[in-house]
């Protein structure tokens, strides 16, 4: 990502799994509708995925009890399997995710550039508590 004037955001964590499973599950729609999700009322209905660069990925996340739904969708700029992606969202943002692995351990890093809409703060707890859900999802599997 190139430096930018923008307010980036960054979530991380550190998984007790290898890069190969993490990378599976951060990729895989069937993997990505099960743990794709902030919070308890909210799911993912629909997700699709073409891992490579100039192509899409698009997850439709709706409220469970249907009063709000949205789809989530990118291209994908750079593809360099169980390291990097480097993404543009539908709105143009930029966003790049980070995948370090060793030891059995693998660490996932997310910055992305913040919208306008919600506060910073929010934007960074609901990223943080997807991909905490990622990191339960991914480490109950393993």
């Amino acid at each position: 990502m190139e430096p930018t004037d923008k307010t980036m955001i960054t979530v991380r964590t550190t998984i007790n799994a290898p890069a190969d499973l993490v990378w599976k599950c951060w990729t895989s729609p069937e993997d990505i509708l099960c743990w794709n999700t902030a919070s308890a009322d909210w799911h993912t209905t629909k997700a699709e995925n073409k891992l490579e660069a100039g192509a899409q990925f698009n997850y439709r996340m709706e409220a469970k009890d249907g009063s709000f739904g949205f789809d989530f969708w990118g291209i994908y700029d750079q593809v360099i399997a169980q390291q990097v992606l480097e993404i543009t969202l539908g709105d143009e943002r930029k966003m790049k995710v980070i995948f370090k692995s060793g030891n059995g351990m693998t660490e996932v890093v997310e910055t992305f550039e913040a919208e306008s809409e919600n506060s910073v703060e929010l934007q960074q707890g609901g990223w943080q508590a997807i991909l905490d859900n990622f990191k339960k999802y991914v480490e109950t599997i393993n």
